[in-house]
């Protein structure tokens, strides 16, 4: 077992536990889990995952940005939800995204499970996205990426980190049901 797989399990888990609460200190550990996950991925020849790391990265600066400043002055604050229209756009862009990551990832590395770490990969680029506009639905995505990327890690031989995926989805249920009664106090219509 890797140091950088043990913090990584126990910084990740204190993020979306605060996360779920709509916490901001969450991106102070999210920040935390993405720089520990990219040497450990990348290690581990996971590419598409240590590259979504960067990106959970910068994601966790502007999420702490957002949060902080920027629901000052508009209605980020509030959680929102987005129409099925701009879901299937999403998925759509999401779906084709995914395809030309594999394209890239099994025609040019030597990366391990390429079809399934890009579509994991891309999809959590547009679900962190979803996180840091506060749009409701994003747990929806969080339960099937986490819940995929359970058997992803367990395949590479990373348990602590699959058995982290398994308690994400846990709480990613959580979170969906959470936000839901947050969402239903604002009263905000759906965008």
């Amino acid at each position: 077992m890797h140091w950088a797989e043990v913090a990584g399990v126990i910084s990740g888990l204190i993020y979306v536990l605060l996360a779920a609460k709509e916490n901001i200190w969450c991106w102070f550990w999210g920040i935390l889990n993405a720089i520990l996950s990219i040497y450990l991925f990348f290690e581990i020849k996971l590419y598409a995952e240590s590259g979504l790391y960067v990106f959970y990265f910068f994601a966790g600066i502007y999420g702490w940005y957002a949060w902080k400043y920027v629901r000052r002055v508009s209605t980020l604050h509030a959680i929102v939800e987005w129409s099925w229209t701009k879901h299937l756009l999403l998925i759509g862009i999401g779906l084709i995204l995914s395809w030309i990551c594999y394209w890239g990832l099994s025609s040019f590395t030597d990366a391990q499970k390429p079809l399934i770490d890009a579509h994991t990969t891309i999809f959590s680029f547009l679900a962190t996205y979803m996180v840091t506009r506060k749009v409701h639905s994003n747990w929806i995505y969080w339960i099937v990426i986490d819940a995929v990327s359970v058997w992803l890690y367990a395949t590479r031989g990373l348990y602590l980190y699959a058995l982290l995926m398994v308690l994400y989805t846990v709480i990613a249920v959580y979170g969906y049901w959470s936000w839901q009664k947050l969402k239903e106090k604002s009263f905000l219509p759906v965008s």
